[in-house]
């Protein structure tokens, strides 16, 4: 049964730091381009983070923030973000991407003061 299970999240002030964690079973992890997308209320959702073999991309938003990271012993995905603001407030959401397509169940982060 593949599973991608989220967890971090919640509420943090403007400056503050969170991580997220996706921990997947399942499927081949080492195979799949993992990513971070969010969707912020009245807003399409946002690929934020993507992590493949050799390279890892980033929204022009989030570069110099925010890092993702896998570690694909623990077929784990990360996303650390640091320095956030209001505008990162979104359901944040971990895909895989490879032979299939996967999505965790999704995380509030909230930024406010």
């Amino acid at each position: 049964q593949v599973q991608l299970v989220q967890s971090g999240g919640g509420l943090v002030q403007p400056g503050g730091s969170l991580r997220l964690s996706c921990a997947a079973s399942g499927f081949t992890f080492s195979d799949y381009v993992m990513s971070w997308y969010r969707r912020a209320p009245g807003k399409e959702r946002e690929l934020v983070a993507r992590s493949g073999l050799g390279f890892k991309n980033y929204t022009d938003s989030v570069r110099g923030r925010f890092t993702i990271s896998r570690d694909n012993a623990k077929k784990t995905v990360y996303l650390q973000m640091n320095s956030l603001k209001p505008e990162d407030t979104a359901v944040y959401y971990c895909n895989g991407r490879g032979v299939n397509d996967y999505w965790g169940q999704g995380t509030q982060v909230t930024v406010s003061s």
